[in-house]
């Protein structure tokens, strides 16, 4: 498969370079890695506030070619005008909430300890901060062609904080990588950003490279499991491992309770089905799992709204095959009914709709592995369990999900919340998973096989903190420390001082 090429700017003269017909070259590769490592230790000096203004300014231009981009991203994706109108408001937002992260200060954890000469032992003046890691690689995703992509999260957080981005371009939309890589790097070198900071390269050959080379410090994806896993044995496997931060897979389980059945049964029926379905069933928040008490009562009201649902299509062949095989893999085990077949689309390209199984929990219990692997696309599996018990043994066996969604009423529920919140990275309470608010609570992350690391998010305001790097200085004088830890404050950031939390200086 052809792709893109390298498309970036020369750091001496600041020219747009790449041919936009072939796959960059190892020696185009080469080129931009040398930059970005030239370029880490002038973006380690910059300010927050410096940071802050590139990243308006590659919002404002992602915004002015809103309906160029969109239109490209039609064409390449499939995704409907209204989506993508909406993700491209989303991305800039992303980008305008990391500006005001980078204003606020308190995510650098700037911490003070002055000497104490009289403890036992000594205390010696001790300052920590966090730092950029270096040059970060980011693979994009094919579901979100803005957010998840070339101006996405992972760009914009590791820009904001403080690192060179590589992006590795999705093959599911390569002419909107390329326009948009020419508007990020054309918005960053306008904004004052210094050559290097920033580039887009083409190719699988490409991103194998570019993930085991030694100016790479960190490297983020958006995929699948298969993938991702074998990005990640690359970035482990390296002489010298780094960190690698994947979103691969989720199967989001709903657990509805009889009391919510009883009260609202049919509402949570037809949301249900609309929110496996949004977007095709194409997102990684996507419910796969609903958990109903024996004798429900809703198959009705489930096929019935499923019947509602228009096929659509899906972002490409290959993901609509794997949809069509996962769907046939359910359909031909005979623990499992078919509720609803996907809907016959006749006309061409990688159409789907909304298919619909059912099992028991005992079913499931004795075969959690083939029964309850992620299907990508419009297709969910309604399990009906004989106790709460029971639902969160299914739950636990599902290993780790981005989401975990709980439908009850007034009742004691305690140990339930604990156990999906054990198993999950956001908890949520008779809503729906699909959509992520982009904000500062935000947690977009889980246990395997939801990410690779649980303790980070890919989504919100704490997303920069994969890209930093703690590092303590042990009594070294004022004027040689970095300026988020000097005496007089000059960024006025928010600190810790001997243990206490001083949000600004006079």
């Amino acid at each position: 498969m052809s792709a893109l090429v390298t498309q970036g700017r020369d750091p001496r003269t600041g020219e747009v370079v790449g041919d936009p017909l072939a796959e960059t070259t190892p020696e185009e590769l080469a080129a931009v890695l040398d930059a970005a490592a030239r370029t880490a230790s002038m973006l380690r000096a910059t300010s927050p506030g410096e940071r802050a203004a590139w990243l308006r300014a590659v919002a404002a231009a992602v915004d002015d070619a809103g309906p160029e981009l969109i239109s490209l991203a039609e064409a390449e994706t499939g995704l409907t005008q209204p989506r993508l109108t909406g993700e491209v408001t989303r991305t800039t937002n992303q980008l305008e909430l990391f500006a005001r992260v980078l204003e606020e200060g308190s995510f650098l954890e700037a911490t003070i300890d002055h000497a104490d000469p009289a403890a036992q032992p000594p205390y010696p003046d001790l300052r920590r901060v966090l730092e950029p890691l270096g040059t970060v690689l980011v693979f994009t995703a094919s579901n979100f062609p803005f957010a998840f992509s070339v101006a996405g999260g992972d760009t914009a957080s590791a820009l904001a904080a403080g690192c060179p981005v590589i992006v590795k371009s999705h093959p599911g939309h390569p002419g909107l990588s390329v326009r948009t890589g020419q508007i990020v790097a054309d918005a960053l070198a306008g904004a004052g950003a210094p050559g290097g900071s920033f580039a887009v390269v083409h190719g699988v050959d490409t991103g194998v490279a570019a993930i085991t080379d030694r100016r790479i410090r960190a490297c983020s994806f958006t995929g699948s499991l298969a993938g991702g896993r074998a990005l990640h044995e690359l970035a482990a496997g390296r002489p010298d491992p780094i960190p690698f931060y994947g979103e691969l897979g989720s199967l989001n389980p709903v657990l509805v309770t009889q009391a919510a059945v009883d009260r609202r049964g049919g509402d949570i029926a037809k949301d249900y089905v609309a929110s496996f379905t949004l977007g095709t069933g194409q997102f990684c928040t996507k419910p796969g799992l609903l958990l109903l008490p024996r004798g429900h009562g809703l198959e009705a009201a489930l096929t019935d709204a499923a019947d509602t649902v228009l096929p659509a299509p899906m972002l490409g062949s290959r993901i609509h095959q794997s949809f069509t095989s996962g769907v046939e893999a359910l359909a031909g085990r005979t623990e499992i009914r078919r509720l609803r077949a996907p809907s016959v689309v006749d006309r061409p390209g990688s159409w789907a709709g909304a298919a619909l199984f059912a099992t028991t929990a005992a079913e499931v219990l004795a075969a959690p592995e083939q029964l309850l692997e992620e299907c990508f696309g419009p297709v969910s599996l309604v399990v009906e369990y004989d106790s709460l018990e029971q639902a969160v043994a299914i739950v636990r066996s599902l290993g780790g999900s981005l989401t975990a969604t709980l439908h009850a009423e007034d009742e004691d529920l305690a140990e339930t919340v604990a156990a999906l919140s054990d198993v999950a990275g956001r908890l949520v309470w008779n809503n729906w998973p699909t959509g992520v608010a982009v904000g500062w609570a935000t947690h977009h992350g889980g246990p395997w096989p939801a990410t690779t690391d649980p303790l980070h998010t890919s989504v919100g305001a704490s997303a920069l903190r994969r890209f930093l790097k703690p590092v303590a200085y042990q009594s070294v004088p004022d004027r040689l420390l970095p300026a988020a830890l000097r005496d007089d404050n000059p960024l006025q950031l928010p600190r810790r001082v001997d243990g206490v939390l001083v949000l600004r200086q006079d």
